[in-house]
């Protein structure tokens, strides 16, 4: 039987679990930020070194007791460990400079849609032009129900990766409140936005996009960066058990892009914001 008290440590372990996914949402969407002095110093900060690895370490190995158990198509990969994967990554900090990151965010992703690397989910697959700006309503429909927007002044598309995690952190942030107040009604509209946007959006491109940074910058910090990812939609595919979307998937056939858009500026570090 379980009293009041396991109840609480158990809704105690879920709140942090959340924050946990935050923290870590929250440093990948500032890291494919346009670089700055601001967005390095956030990552080399002393709270990023402490919070990181915790995080990691707290979400675990990838394994759950009970009937958890990774979808049939990934059973064979067991073995994330997200912690391994931050330290992996962290380590690219030190030697980092903001000339020399600013160079690799350049040379990566470019100052169009079709870089080296593409940076929105939109490009992803081969739907048709029109295809596009309804894909890309969607990404922005999910933020505006939870009263957010894409800053005036970033005019960065709705679609890119770094204002999809960010979206992602902003959610598991409001699942962590919504269990510390006790707010049902919040906490189950919250887990299913986290879900449906996962596997709608994030799941469906990102271990492909994940996949390409490892390519191009392997032991680099956007390298390293794309080995945390992929692993973490893997993870967070596995728990809510979602088919992760493939690790190999083709862009947009080319065709002229109606859809604005812009690298974005250098002045925010928050992509989204709550309209006035």
């Amino acid at each position: 039987m379980s009293g009041p008290e396991t109840q609480l440590d158990s809704t105690q372990q879920l709140r942090d679990e959340a924050l946990c996914r935050s923290v870590l949402y929250g440093a990948l969407s500032l890291a494919f930020h346009p670089p700055t002095l601001e967005t390095l110093g956030e990552l080399r900060s002393e709270k990023a070194r402490l919070a990181l690895p915790q995080a990691a370490a707290l979400l675990g190995s990838g394994k759950r007791p009970g009937n958890w158990e990774p979808v049939a198509s990934e059973a064979e990969e067991t073995s994330i460990d997200l912690a391994a994967r931050v330290d992996d990554w962290m380590q690219t900090f030190q030697p980092l400079t903001l000339d020399l990151l600013v160079s690799a965010y350049g040379h990566l992703f470019g100052h169009t849609a079709k870089g080296l690397i593409c940076p929105y989910e939109a490009e992803y697959g081969q739907e048709g032009l029109f295809q596009q700006p309804r894909h890309i309503a969607k990404v922005a429909g999910f933020y505006q129900a939870f009263g957010l927007k894409t800053r005036d002044a970033e005019r960065e598309r709705a679609d890119h990766i770094s204002c999809e995690l960010e979206f992602l952190d902003f959610l598991s942030r409001k699942e962590a409140f919504a269990l510390e107040r006790g707010e049902k009604g919040t906490l189950e509209e919250t887990r299913k936005a986290i879900r449906l946007f996962l596997r709608d959006h994030l799941a469906r491109f990102g271990r492909a996009f994940s996949r390409l940074l490892r390519e191009q910058d392997p032991e680099g910090f956007f390298g390293k960066l794309g080995d945390l990812l992929f692993d973490f939609v893997t993870f967070e595919c596995w728990r809510l058990r979602i088919q992760p979307g493939p690790p190999v998937l083709r862009l947009r056939s080319a065709e002229p892009d109606n859809v604005p858009m812009a690298c974005g500026g250098e002045s925010e570090l928050v992509q989204l914001e709550t309209p006035e």
